[in-house]
């Protein structure tokens, strides 16, 4: 088939200038679902087709969207210097944050009051705190896993 034929078949101006000319149209054929499917009236936008075309591709494979991934997959270090820097990292942590906090700048005495600020903020959002090092803890909200556990054997040997 020519360019010339293939493009008059695709934006239909071969029915035109048959039924132009006073020629009877060609009785049809029983053609192939593609054929079929560009001679039919376009009916709906471009953006809309391309939706159509991606969203069967994609349903008719075994592919996940990276799309679909949260992307807001980060994690956040503080260093707080006063107990009121508690309320910030709790804004982190329900914003889906997980948050490395070091306490090793602070008084003992407001680094448990933060501790246990952040624990209950950790209880309420279902998520999880751990300690990591000397005085660093992870807090981690639902959305982020925590795997694995770091060894007393050296914290002890510290105190």
């Amino acid at each position: 088939m020519s360019m010339k034929n293939w493009m008059k078949n695709f934006f239909y101006l071969e029915e035109d200038e048959e039924t132009s000319t006073g020629q009877q149209p060609r009785p049809q054929q029983q053609q192939p679902v593609d054929n079929q499917m560009r001679q039919q009236p376009i009916k709906s936008s471009t953006k809309e087709r391309k939706a159509n075309t991606a969203s069967k591709e994609v349903a008719a494979s075994n592919l996940v969207s990276i799309q679909n991934v949260q992307k807001s997959s980060k994690v956040i270090l503080v260093e707080p210097r006063v107990y009121a820097e508690a309320q910030d990292i709790s804004e982190h942590l329900k914003s889906k944050k997980a948050v490395i906090v070091n306490l090793q700048r602070i008084d003992k005495d407001q680094g448990i009051r933060i501790i246990d600020f952040l624990s209950g903020t950790v209880y309420a959002l279902g998520g999880d705190i751990q300690r990591i090092g000397t005085d660093i803890f992870l807090c981690a909200p639902d959305s982020v896993e925590v795997a694995g556990a770091i060894s007393d054997y050296y914290y002890n040997d510290l105190n």
